[in-house]
């Protein structure tokens, strides 16, 4: 095998495995640090040996068995703080393994048991995302609408008090489950929507072995949390989505906005899980959450044959409701597409310009911004616009979609 060849693999292995080693190795050592530098250890060994030996039959196994001799290694460098050492030495033991708990995924474990309610809220969720998720630092940042730097800096404050709080990783029992999960699932959207709109460099536009890990997860907190609303809103609104997923980039590797998908191509069969989650919801009679209110947003548009039968007006009273719960100015921009359609883009342009301030680097308002903009035939400032969200996006299939709006401008 080519150098070459073996650098790609490599590059896979790092895509798919890296979560799924961390998370092995901190539920077997305890230890997020010793975690994430036995696995960064794993693949710095296999660039070095891969091009050489060959990619091996199976380079999950192999990194995480290479990982794991990389911590036992650290850990008996470090037996004299307080008898590491025997730790490690417990692993070659016959002893049964320590009981599952109240969840027996394993990776869903980690995540409930990272997101500790000692951790502020957006610490614990970007902490979860770049050990359990598997997402990078500038990935994360930009989930966040905030600079790689400071991101970074989170999450090491994070992992720093969860030491000097002496944290324990212990597995979650039934009761710490709801204390939990708004962080969990809170991780698992996060990891959707980077599946749905990929933004690292050289991935593909539409990560699906992302989206479907989330769903796969999400169904588990469904079924071990059944009557938490939130689970349920949030397993409608990934299967809405997820439904569209082959009509949204055309085999050139452009973006097919909603209103030029084909819907014939979307999968039917999500949707009706997804329909039939939000109707639940309803008939529960209880106030909707941010995802169930998310999921009933895409329930309509799902519900639309075409996209000049979309009930906007609905559309927009979803909205209203979410802007009451989670008053951001990202629900306040998606507010605004819909109104652009119920009352004008000119309506719409005036919500959108309150919102510059806040969201000068975000892609997706210069990227609204310009749509308006020429729909009212401004082309130059739609063009000036255009220019800033191509800049600051990073899915090379909006940025296709991006540069040829701009391009047909007169």
């Amino acid at each position: 095998m080519s150098g070459i060849d073996a650098t790609a693999a490599i590059a896979r292995a790092h895509r798919e495995e890296w979560a799924r080693v961390v998370a092995a190795l901190t539920g077997r050592f305890g230890d997020l640090d010793i975690a994430e530098e036995a696995a960064a250890e794993a693949f710095a060994t296999a660039v070095e040996r891969w091009p050489v030996d060959g990619v091996p039959p199976n380079p999950g196994a192999w990194l995480t068995t290479t990982a794991t001799r990389k911590a036992i290694d650290r850990l008996r460098r470090e037996s004299k703080r307080g008898g590491k050492q025997q730790e490690a030495r417990l692993l070659y033991d016959d002893a049964p393994p320590e009981p599952l708990g109240a969840v027996d995924d394993e990776r869903l474990r980690l995540i409930f048991t990272c997101c500790h309610p000692a951790l502020a809220m957006e610490n614990r969720v970007a902490l979860t995302l770049r050990m359990v998720g598997g997402l990078t630092v500038p990935e994360i940042a930009r989930a966040f609408l905030v600079q790689e730097t400071a991101m970074g800096r989170r999450i090491t404050r994070a992992k720093a008090k969860i030491k000097a709080a002496r944290i324990p990783y212990r597995l979650p029992s039934a009761q710490d489950l709801p204390a939990r999960v708004s962080g969990v699932l809170a991780v698992l959207y996060l990891v959707f929507n980077e599946g749905y709109l990929a933004t690292g460099p050289g991935t593909d536009p539409v990560r699906q072995d992302l989206t479907a890990e989330a769903i796969r997860l999400t169904r588990l907190i469904r079924a071990l949390l059944p009557a938490d609303g939130e689970a349920a809103g949030l397993l409608a609104l990934m299967l809405l989505i997820e439904a569209r997923r082959t009509a949204r980039v055309s085999p050139d590797g452009e973006l097919i906005a909603l209103g030029e998908q084909d819907r014939t191509a979307w999968d039917a069969a999500l949707i009706a899980e997804g329909h039939r989650l939000v109707r639940e919801r309803l008939a529960a009679g209880a106030a909707p959450g941010r995802y169930q209110l998310l999921a009933a947003i895409n329930a309509v548009h799902t519900s639309a044959r075409e996209v000049r039968d979309t009930d906007w007006s609905q559309v927009v009273a979803l909205y209203d409701r979410l802007a009451r719960l989670d008053p951001s100015p990202i629900v306040a921009l998606n507010r605004a597409i819909a109104v652009a359609e119920l009352d004008g883009p000119q309506v719409a342009l005036a919500t959108v310009d309150r919102l510059a301030d806040q969201l000068a680097d975000y892609h997706a308002f210069h990227a609204t911004r310009a749509d308006l903009l020429r729909r009212l035939g401004h082309d130059r400032q739609a063009r000036a616009a255009y220019d800033r969200a191509i800049d600051l996006a990073g899915n090379t299939a909006e940025i296709a979609y991006l540069t040829r709006r701009r391009d047909q401008l007169g």
